[in-house]
């Protein structure tokens, strides 16, 4: 599931709960970094977050791939 998940926040596809509020997604200007940084979107603010970790939170939040209120589908 990790490589999957890696895979879509390439893509651009934003994983997310509405009940939570909480969202990651890879920003558009991160594509094509060595060290890409996703951005841990919750109630109480942004926080930028390396991949591998943005990974691991998608799997240990449960998060789906999903439409996020503001972006839309797709994080770019």
């Amino acid at each position: 599931m990790g490589q999957v998940s890696k895979g879509h926040l390439l893509a651009g596809i934003i994983f997310g709960d509405h009940a939570t509020g909480e969202y990651i997604y890879l920003p558009g200007g991160e594509l094509g970094m060595a060290d890409p940084v996703c951005i841990l979107e919750t109630r109480e603010g942004q926080h930028d977050i390396p991949i591998l970790e943005a990974v691991r939170l998608i799997a240990k939040l449960s998060l789906k791939p999903i439409r996020h209120p503001r972006m839309g589908l797709k994080a770019y």
